[in-house]
């Protein structure tokens, strides 16, 4: 038994307190079990799509909640409960008759989903830096 063998999952799990990392995280890693389930028999591949389909619940909970919330609902809110409703569809497919190609469907919408929440943090993360290096200067000049 390899002592290490959780230590990169566990490394790159999110801090607590920034819900789009935690997402993009479990997005990350659902499609890590997609796709290992996918080279599988049909009982990890159902398993997997299991887990899947209770984090897209989850998604699609939060999302209902926050839409109920709103006077307007946002386009971005809107469309991510059309895409969790796709997934519903996709996935009682899915699990009746597991295939790789099915799978790999919903592997590509879990990695593009991930790698837009990580490009908004990035996005938010270089904000912040020009922000702080603003008033650096401002301070700087202020001082000077």
């Amino acid at each position: 038994m390899n002592p290490y063998g959780n230590a990169a999952i566990n490394a790159s799990m999110p801090q607590e307190g920034n819900p789009r990392a935690t997402e993009a995280w479990a997005l990350t890693e659902s499609g890590r079990r997609l796709a290992l389930a996918s080279r599988g028999g049909r009982d990890s591949m159902r398993e997997a799509l299991r887990l899947n389909w209770r984090l897209w619940t989850i998604f699609q909970a939060d999302l209902t909640v926050a839409l109920e919330s709103q006077d307007q609902p946002s386009d971005i809110h809107v469309n991510m409960l059309t895409l969790c409703q796709f997934i519903d569809k996709h996935t009682v497919a899915a699990l009746g008759e597991p295939t790789p190609e099915r799978l790999q469907v919903l592997i590509d919408i879990n990695r593009n989903i991930a790698a837009g929440l990580r490009e908004s943090l990035a996005h938010d993360q270089r904000g912040e830096a020009s922000a702080d290096e603003s008033q650096n200067t401002t301070t700087k000049a202020a001082v000077g």
